[in-house]
């Protein structure tokens, strides 16, 4: 598949690399929150699994292209 036709079909405007990012991120950062919060018990107990799914994700969406 040439690229003129992936670029036709939407594929890529959906595996870009920059707002997948932004999400990662994002989802590192309130894992981070979670894990310094006093108020919930629960936000603490996912915090590991938020910060984890993020660092995993951004290693996929470094991978996609610009």
């Amino acid at each position: 598949m040439s690229d003129s036709a992936v670029a036709k079909s939407g594929v890529s405007r959906w595996f870009r690399r920059g707002p997948w990012e932004a999400v990662t991120m994002t989802l590192i950062g309130g894992g981070i929150i979670m894990l310094v919060q006093p108020l919930s018990m629960d936000l603490y107990s996912y915090s590991f699994v938020t910060i984890l799914a993020g660092t995993v994700g951004y290693v996929i969406v470094s991978h996609f292209p610009e």
